[in-house]
This record gives structure tokens, sequence and C-alpha cells, in this order.
């Protein structure tokens, strides 16, 4: 049963974090202007929001600088030219993912502006993933775990993977709705499970939702209702294919005193609406909707909307075979 107190009172212990950057990059190949980013940090430290994910630490072994925007990246010196020395109340996060990393790239905690390293990882990879969140965490980061693609992950698989996780230091531990494909009341046994383990361990949850079936606030508060504590979010859903829980519904709906949703509407108003003018697509369709339906990665919808094909009806049947 939903706890009604955890939805409508005030609790010190939610954080949002702010994911456009990191996300929202995979639409446009992290290609976002100074002005954008720098405007963004300011839009976060307004709106009270504690945590800012500035992008991927990824590896240029692994990816041609040459093809991507510096977020996919995230250098400690490209952070700095945004923040400074961030003498402010929000936290700065950036992403590993897995096999596309490389611990080596990341320096002590106290010559870097970062403070939390989010690790994402599928569930086969949950060694490596390990090994990531106990480095970051000797180098004096704060640490999170994403675990994709869960809902093509078999329970007792996932028990074995949270039972890893919860022997690590992490911090928190992420509930990823990787394909958008879950309903709130699978969400509630969801929090459940994550729940058994977060209580044995001491840990933290988190929810990272996509929106393909046009649920990811109804799962986020879901969540947050059943007792999860960090939020993740996005300005006007930015976000792979159908984009993620969006930071204004967030807010709006959160008890929070600390949180202010006039300066989202000043950044939306100014930035992500011209972004969009511009021709960088994301957002619920009717070919996410069907991956979403069918539990699939949504890469054949992003190609689908790539491509500026409507045969939403041939692509649905095509997806059945």
């Amino acid at each position: 049963m939903k706890q009604i107190d955890k939805l409508l009172s005030f609790r010190e212990s939610i954080k949002v974090v702010d994911a456009t950057l990191r996300d929202g990059g995979l639409v446009n190949d992290f290609y976002f202007s100074d002005e954008f980013v720098k405007n963004l940090y300011k839009a976060n430290i307004d709106a009270g929001v504690d945590y800012m994910e500035m992008g991927y630490r990824a590896s240029k072994k692994v990816f041609d600088e040459s093809k991507f925007g510096k977020w996919k990246f995230c250098a400690d010196e490209h952070i700095r030219e945004i923040i400074g020395e961030n003498d402010t109340d929000l936290k700065i996060a950036i992403m590993a993912d897995i096999g596309r990393h490389d611990k080596n790239d990341f320096d002590e905690k106290v010559n870097s502006p970062v403070d939390l390293v989010r690790v994402a990882a599928y569930i086969h990879q949950l060694p490596e993933a390990i090994d990531m969140i106990e480095d970051a965490h000797k180098k004096g980061y704060e640490t999170s775990c994403n675990i994709m693609a869960i809902s093509n992950t078999q329970e007792n698989d996932l028990k074995a993977g949270l039972e890893m996780l919860g022997q690590t230091p992490v911090d928190v531990i992420y509930i990823v709705d990787s394909f958008g494909s879950i309903y709130p009341e699978e969400m509630a046994r969801v929090v459940d499970l994550y729940q058994e383990f977060a209580v044995k361990y001491g840990k933290k949850l988190g929810i990272h939702a996509h929106n393909n079936q046009q649920l990811a606030f109804a799962n986020t508060i879901e969540a947050c209702g059943d007792g999860v504590d960090w939020l993740d979010a996005t300005y006007l859903g930015m976000g792979r294919g159908a984009g993620n829980c969006s930071m204004e519904l967030l807010l709006g709906f959160l008890k929070n005193p600390k949180y202010n949703i006039y300066p989202v509407f000043k950044f939306i108003e100014k930035h992500m609406v011209k972004l969009q003018e511009e021709g960088v697509v994301w957002g619920y369709d009717l070919q996410y909707l069907i991956t979403g339906l069918l539990n699939q990665h949504p890469r054949t919808a992003i190609q689908f909307t790539k491509d500026k094909r409507k045969d939403y009806s041939e692509y649905y049947k095509d997806m059945l075979i």
C-alpha cells in the first residue's frame, strides 16, 4: 500500500538529479554550447536541484573524439570552465558506462570538480561495474549504480546482482526502466524487491525512467511514494528516444519548499524550445510506444525516427517477426 505521507509530506532525503546533458546528449551527440550548459547549471542552482549530471566520461580509446561534443567525455577542465569552484549546494555527477569507460581517466576526488560517479552496467557486466565502484569510492567519490534493462533480466539474476552490489561501497542503487516498458503496478513490485536489499545493506535507491509509454513521470512518483529517494529527470524530458521523466513535472509534484519550478520554465523557454526549433528530436511517438510495448531496446525506433518514417503499422508488424 502506498504511504500517503511519502507523497504529500516534505522529505529531506529526496535528491533530484538533472540528467539533461547526459541522457539528452544521446540525442544530439553531446553538442551543447557552453552558454547552454552554463545556463542549465544556473537554472539547476536556482531551482534547488541536488545533482547535475554533466555527461559521460567515455573512453577516447573507444570513441572518436572528433565525432562528439565534449560532454561525451566530461574532462575535469571542461567542467571547471562551466562551474569554476562550484561554491554552491549543487553537486556534480558524471557517468561511467561499463565497457565504454576507462577508470584511469578518473583522478582522485580531491583534484576533481566531480562529486558523484554514476556507473551504468547490464547485469552481466556487474563484476566490472563493481571494480569501477570500488575504484571511484577509494578515490573519494560518491557512487551510484544503474542496472540497465531490468525488464529483460531474470528475477533470480537481478537478486544475485543486488546481493553483489549490496556488499560494495556503492551509495545508491538505481532502478532503471531502460525500455520504458514497466507499468506503475509493476514498478511497485520492483521497488519492493530493491528495497529488500537496500534495507539489508543500508543503501539508498534511485529511479531513472524512460517515456516510451508516457509513464516516466508516473513510474517516478510511484517509486517515490514507495520510498525511493533519488529521482532522475531532464528538462522538457530530453533524452534518448522517447526521453525521460520531465523536470518540470517532477518539481511541480514534489512537496518541498527548496525546489522552485520557475527557473526551469525560464530555461525551457530560452533553450529547450530553441533546440527543438533547430531540429533536435526527442519525445514520445508511436515507434517508441511500440518498442516499449514489446519490451525492446529503442534502437530500431531511433533509426525509424532518423529516417523520418511514418509507416507505424508496418514497423509494428516487422517488430513482431
